[in-house]
């Protein structure tokens, strides 16, 4: 399905699991779409937001009073052991790169790999993170609203459409209590797709 997706589809999706990762989250969900959305600034899924007074900040501070924040999947005691077994000792891993490269070097590693891995094709899976059932939901939805509109692509606008028809997810209660009904989606985004 993927290959259907425009770049700003893609990326909306790419920004989708940094919003579900910054989260800590370990699935793509309903509100990680929106919030790929609103992060896509160029994309017309962006601008009907935009147009309808959905904003970023606001809709991420309510994803993280609903939903909250996850915790960070970190290597436990057991593990550890399992390691020293083998003869890796983490502490002392840990230890070493932090005298060669600065303390928080392990930190900052990661950060970096995930701010290289955010522009990659997507697959079902973005890297090893699933969908959730709604938001396969909602990309079958963007699929449909794409034939529906005789697009030989998904766009943003698409997966804006997927949202609010999808109705049962985070991110189309959210909509709906901002008063962003199908309709008025819908008009907006025939609206800047005819260049008003």
């Amino acid at each position: 399905m993927f290959e259907h997706f425009t770049e700003r589809a893609r990326g909306a999706v790419v920004f989708a699991q940094e919003e579900a990762l910054d989260l800590h989250h370990h699935h793509i969900d309903t509100e990680h779409l929106l919030l790929g959305l609103l992060r896509e600034s160029t994309s017309v899924g962006h601008k009907a937001l935009d147009r309808l007074g959905v904003r970023l900040d606001d809709v991420r501070s309510e994803v993280v009073r609903v939903v909250g924040e996850g915790h960070p999947v970190t290597l436990d005691e057991e593990d550890a052991r399992a390691l020293r077994i083998i003869g890796i000792d983490l502490d002392e891993v840990r230890r070493r790169v932090e005298e060669t490269f600065g303390e928080g070097a392990l930190d900052r590693i990661a950060s970096a790999r995930r701010r290289r891995g955010r522009r990659r094709a997507c697959g079902p899976t973005v890297g090893s993170m699933p969908f959730t059932s709604r938001a396969k939901k909602v990309l079958e939805l963007a699929l449909r609203e794409s034939k529906a509109l005789r697009h030989d692509y998904i766009g943003t606008e698409h997966i804006l459409l997927g949202l609010v028809r999808e109705r049962e997810g985070l991110a189309a209660g959210m909509l709906a209590e901002r008063h962003v009904s199908d309709e008025r989606v819908r008009t907006v985004v025939s609206e800047l797709l005819s260049g008003n």
